[in-house]
C-alpha cells in the first residue's frame, strides 16, 4: 500500500513577517516569524508561546538546566500585520505589474513586501 502525499498549498505568512497571535495562551502578542514549517502548518513566533525545556548536561553545556524557548504555533492562529497601517489584516493574492503572484492586504488593497 502506497502512501498518498497531499500537495502543500501556499501560506499567508512567511519568515520575517510581523504577526499577531489571535488565539491561545499568547493571544494578543505580536512578533516576527523566526521559522515556518509548511508541512506541519506551524510557525515559530519571537516572544510568543514560551515553553520551559529541561536540558541535560552535555559537553557544550556542562551545567544543563531549564531553558525558556518559543514553541511552534499553528498558522491559523496567526494574523499578518500590515506594515502600512500596523493593524492585523487578512491576505489575498493578485498579479503585480511584473506578472508575478504577490500577497495583497485585504484591508488596504496594497501589495505586501516580501521580507
Amino acid at each position: 500500500m502506497t502512501k498518498i502525499k497531499k500537495k502543500q498549498g501556499k501560506l499567508h505568512i512567511r519568515k520575517g513577517d510581523t504577526v499577531k497571535v489571535i488565539t491561545g495562551n499568547s493571544k494578543g502578542k505580536t512578533g516576527v516569524i523566526l521559522e515556518v514549517f509548511p508541512s506541519k502548518l506551524r510557525a515559530i513566533v519571537e516572544g510568543a508561546n514560551i515553553i520551559t525545556k529541561h536540558v541535560k548536561p552535555s559537553a557544550d553545556n556542562p551545567e544543563g538546566g531549564i531553558e525558556k524557548t518559543e514553541a511552534a504555533i499553528h498558522i491559523s492562529n496567526l494574523m499578518l500585520i500590515d506594515s502600512a497601517t500596523g493593524e492585523p489584516t487578512r491576505t489575498g493574492r493578485k498579479v503585480n505589474e511584473n506578472g508575478r503572484l504577490q500577497r495583497v492586504s485585504k484591508k488596504t488593497g496594497e501589495f505586501i513586501n516580501n521580507g
